[in-house]
């Protein structure tokens, strides 16, 4: 594996929440270049290493995060305010998913959810 794509995962694998290709930018601006950092995501993420969702944020504008592929499928909460992710623990929707798409008569191969609000850090500081 190339010295871009450990120094990704690696960090990737450290972080307690998801991360940014923009974040990962910053982080490795003096050793790789942009388009390196973004090859490396797609490799690790082609290979499996990687799971990533897309997230409309109100100051970060609407980004990619990368987070470590787990075996078990996980979701996450994003505050507006802080704009801290939580995780929200493993998959409660797998049974749903497979109802609804019986239903349907469809064959439903992965899914993505994610909350945003107030985490309860932030509502604890706002007046009231």
């Amino acid at each position: 594996m190339t010295k871009a794509r450990t120094h990704v995962l690696e960090a990737i694998a450290q972080a307690k929440e998801p991360i940014s290709a923009r974040q990962l930018c910053e982080t490795f601006q003096r050793e790789f270049d942009p388009a390196t950092i973004y090859r490396a995501l797609h490799y690790l993420e082609e290979k499996g290493h990687l799971d990533s969702f897309i997230l409309h944020c109100s100051e970060h504008g609407t980004e990619r995060y990368f987070v470590l592929h787990m075996t078990e499928h996980r979701h996450w909460f994003h505050c507006e305010h802080c704009h801290r992710f939580t995780d929200l623990g493993l998959c409660r929707f797998d049974e749903l998913v497979t109802r609804m798409s019986a239903e349907k008569g469809l064959t439903v191969t992965s899914h993505t959810f994610y909350a945003t609000g107030i985490c309860a850090a932030c509502r604890a500081q706002m007046p009231r």
